[in-house]
């Protein structure tokens, strides 16, 4: 059974509501009805394929686009009427631009530091965030991984309630990837509202203490990675191997259907008992094939978003949607 939209409710006022959001271009529907909240103090991973609906609600929330329809909340106000006085308490982190590229990395922190009435120490974030080699490069001059990290400091710069962060580790080297990773964990511990977005499925599920998977402007799924991990089909054995092998031949030497769900990535339709977890791998070993990866019984949440959203998944039909 496929793993259901989280409905319950919060015990307490959330730091994010959206009831029945709706946002519409034209005849064209982004955002389908969508509900979701995120609690002070929460993790929460938006994740959706290429035109899902992710940019417009975040866009939504942070006040830069109307709904159509539907209800959203930040910190209980409306992001668009009540704007003015969301901007100083929430953070939010671009992909790209928003920074004179003239600028420094100190420059760029003490000039959005000015901005707030209790900012953090501009120097002590720049060593945070690992910039304080580079304080006397230009914008411009910093490297793709360098200028997210400044991002990410500019969104923390005025210890905000919460925190839209966008694709945080995108282009960014494995040793940047863990100090981001860290700081974005440590929001937990000052209470900070987390959503971010990403496509890397693997720092969602380290990070997230939720994920919410949306598809053509949906909630498909909402759950811990955990709680998501256990919730696919139990009968099966998934693993990986060279593209293009004989999926017949194995599946007649395991006694099931076996099939090839993208290259290098096998799915076979048995319960994953010692048994078949044997024949499968004896059938690798007896044809010489390289086992990359085998999960028996249980999912990564990349399955979980595939099954969720890939071109198996038939949600009912509906109007066309925006590629957002």
């Amino acid at each position: 059974m496929s793993p259901a939209p989280d409905p319950r409710e919060p015990e307490e006022t959330p730091a994010i509501e959206v009831a029945h959001l709706t946002i519409r271009y034209a005849e064209v529907i982004a955002v389908d009805s969508l509900s979701f909240h995120v609690r002070a103090g929460e993790i929460v991973a938006l994740l959706g394929p290429n035109g899902a609906g992710k940019t417009s609600t975040v866009e939504t929330l942070e006040g830069y686009r109307p709904p159509t329809a539907g209800r959203v909340r930040v910190l209980g106000l409306d992001p668009r009427r009540d704007h003015a006085r969301l901007t100083p308490r929430i953070g939010v982190m671009l992909q790209s631009g928003g920074v004179y590229t003239a600028m420094r990395p100190p420059e760029v922190l003490r000039l959005f530091a000015s901005y707030y009435d209790h900012p953090r120490d501009p120097d002590e974030l720049l060593e945070r965030v690992g910039l304080t080699e580079q304080r006397s490069t230009s914008w411009r001059h910093l490297s793709g991984g360098e200028q997210q990290r400044l991002s990410l400091a500019l969104a923390l710069i005025g210890r905000p309630a919460v925190a839209f962060l966008d694709e945080p580790t995108a282009g960014i080297d494995p040793a940047g990837r863990q100090t981001i990773r860290s700081i974005v964990a440590s929001l937990r511990d000052d209470g900070v509202c987390t959503l971010l977005t990403t496509h890397d499925l693997e720092e969602a599920e380290r990070l997230a203490d939720r994920v919410l998977i949306i598809d053509q402007g949906r909630l498909v799924a909402a759950g811990a990675p955990a709680e998501l991990r256990k919730a696919g089909p139990a009968g099966e054995i998934r693993f990986g191997g060279p593209p293009g092998i004989d999926v017949g031949s194995l599946g007649h030497a395991v006694g099931s259907t076996t099939e090839e769900v993208e290259p290098g990535e096998y799915v076979v339709k048995v319960a994953p008992t010692p048994a078949a977890v044997a024949a499968v791998t004896g059938w690798l070993a007896e044809h010489d094939l390289p086992l990359s990866d085998l999960r028996a019984g249980r999912q990564s949440l990349e399955d979980v978003f595939l099954r969720m959203t890939g071109p198996e998944h038939d949600p009912p039909p509906k109007p066309e949607r925006s590629r957002r």
